[in-house]
């Protein structure tokens, strides 16, 4: 019995020890992804040094990024630009065909109000879709690196809109364009360069006001752009539903999506002709569902027009960087030319503080 007791004694020893090393591990494992958050939560608190030099080349970091995601830098791109945001996505078709986001960049600065560009001078950044082609990018830009929008485009002439060289660039320093300093423009351009030279005859642009939620579009309901911007929510609202480029058609003075004409449409402002095939049941059915979202805000009287500011806009990260070491320092660090920071004042105003 003795002997009996001892051996289940020993059995029981190794038992606890067992459980004690697995609970040691499970902690050590745990305070270790805790001092990781903290780091990456320390992350927030950005300096000048963390952004980088700006490089011409898809980083050795971001194509490990696309392996995980089952993306290739040779596999077509898309992007999407926020104003209110101040943010720039950029999209890559993986091997299931669909569009998965790879990254988002926060934008530098861009200039005039949310709403189209309608004329030259107006410091208008554009909003709408457009389609870049190889042609179009501009390795030699005195803004690093750039490429070119197309507008006005086919809707846009036919409007009677005017302006030209509305620009994807790098510096922070924008008089209608987006600029995404040298660093963000240095891998967005060669993530396009790489996908147009691999056969992508040309990529979409989605240039947005915003995200186009049924709260944001309940705080503008009073804006004279509201019908515009319902419309881009059409385009949107495909894109998030099917991960998938919507095919962009013009007639009847707007823009419509994912339309099978019996005849497609050559004139912009003539009325669409009748259409054929069936309408996507998951895009019909989020789109009644943000409808009556917005029904029910408007019907709050949830509308906040924000109706006079200063100039445009610039991602939080960069007004604090700004705050902290003045526009000089911040455009010495982010334009190879140091290149001035475009109305730093008005920067610095934040004109969207307090309309989330």
């Amino acid at each position: 019995m003795a002997h009996d007791s001892m051996q289940t004694f020993s059995a029981s020893t190794r038992l606890l020890k067992a459980l004690a090393s697995r609970v040691v591990s499970t902690l050590a494992r745990t305070l270790a992804l805790l001092a990781i958050a903290a780091t990456v939560s320390g992350c927030v608190s950005m300096t000048l040094d963390d952004l980088g030099d700006p490089s011409p080349v898809i980083p050795a970091k971001l194509v490990a990024e696309m392996r995980e995601k089952k993306m290739s830098p040779e596999s077509p791109v898309l992007v999407r630009i926020f104003k209110k945001e101040s943010e720039l996505e950029v999209w890559k078709q993986d091997v299931s065909g669909r569009f998965a986001l790879l990254k988002t960049y926060p934008m530098c600065r861009w200039s005039g109000k949310l709403g189209p560009k309608t004329k030259t001078g107006d410091r208008q950044a554009p909003e709408g879709f457009y389609h870049v082609s190889a042609g179009m990018l501009n390795p030699k830009s005195q803004y690093y690196l750039s490429f070119n929008l197309g507008y006005p485009n086919r809707l846009e002439s036919a409007l009677g809109y005017t302006g030209e060289a509305l620009m994807v660039h790098g510096a922070c320093s924008s008089s209608g364009c987006y600029a995404l300093t040298d660093q963000g423009v240095g891998e967005i351009y060669a993530l396009a360069q790489k996908s147009l030279s691999a056969g992508q005859a040309k990529f979409q642009v989605q240039a947005y006001p915003f995200r186009m939620t049924p709260e944001n579009l309940a705080m503008y309901a009073g804006d004279e752009n509201f019908g515009f911007w319902k419309a881009l929510k059409e385009g949107y609202d495909i894109f998030e539903v099917t991960r998938r480029q919507p095919k962009v058609s013009v007639c009847g003075r707007r823009y419509v999506f994912d339309k099978e004409f019996e005849r497609e449409p050559t004139d912009p402002l003539a009325e669409c002709p009748p259409s054929i095939g069936q309408v996507d049941l998951r895009v019909a059915a989020k789109r009644q569902l943000e409808d009556k979202a917005l029904a029910d805000l408007l019907s709050k009287g949830q509308s906040s027009v924000v109706t006079a500011y200063a100039d445009g806009g610039m991602h939080p990260s960069f007004r604090k960087l700004m705050k902290k070491n003045g526009p000089e320092k911040l455009a010495a660090k982010i334009s190879v030319i140091k290149y001035p920071i475009s109305r730093p004042e008005a920067a610095l105003a934040d004109p969207f503080a307090g309309s989330e």
